[in-house]
């Protein structure tokens, strides 16, 4: 997708090997235009699926995720990672890695959102070690659910997600897919070569 990459390369800052922080337009400060684009490109990539929820992690995944939701006309539900006196029983739960906070979360949805009659589209922020996309997948597969794909605003080629869902036979369609970072520099996958 163009219009993200040129934001990307634009306000976009690596920081170090394998960090690119977008708090400009994702992270922080969310770029609504942006994020409607994004929604009407994730439908245009899985348009053929039948999609009944969309699931996401909190909380950067929730704005493409939520526009995506629109364009689809399906509820969005997203998986907490800190419990509230609000939720507390009959939850799916899994364990999840955070790469860039380097702290492991158990995050939880209510069984009351996700059951067995729900085909589901996962969107997130960024697919670099997988860990969150595993999760949801193992509260999928808690929920006797149908995964129909995965949808990445932000992919990072060069680390090992991508691997962990072509091995699980999952279709994955990332917006941006990076390459590599150079010389402080966002590289990404020329489209050729997909």
């Amino acid at each position: 997708m163009r219009e993200l990459e040129e934001r990307i390369k634009n306000d976009g800052q690596v920081l170090g090997e394998d960090v690119l922080k977008v708090d400009n337009f994702l992270n922080h400060q969310v770029d609504p235009q942006l994020m409607y684009h994004m929604g009407e490109e994730f439908h245009r990539l899985f348009q053929d699926k039948k999609i009944t929820k969309i699931l996401t992690v909190e909380s950067s995944g929730i704005a493409p995720a939520v526009m995506a939701g629109l364009i689809f006309q399906v509820p969005v539900v997203f998986a907490r990672k800190h419990k509230s006196l609000t939720l507390k029983n009959d939850l799916y739960t899994a364990k999840v890695y955070s790469f860039t906070k380097k702290v492991s979360n158990e995050i939880s949805i209510s069984k009351k959102f996700l059951s067995s009659d729900d085909h589901v589209l996962i969107i997130d922020d960024f697919l670099a070690n997988g860990q969150a996309v595993q999760g949801l997948m193992e509260i999928i597969d808690a929920a006797d659910a149908t995964l129909e794909g995965v949808g990445i605003v932000i992919e990072k080629t060069f680390q090992k997600g991508r691997q962990l869902l072509d091995e699980n036979g999952v279709e994955v369609q990332s917006l941006a897919r990076i390459k590599a970072f150079e010389n402080g520099q966002v590289v990404f996958v020329d489209e050729d070569q997909d």
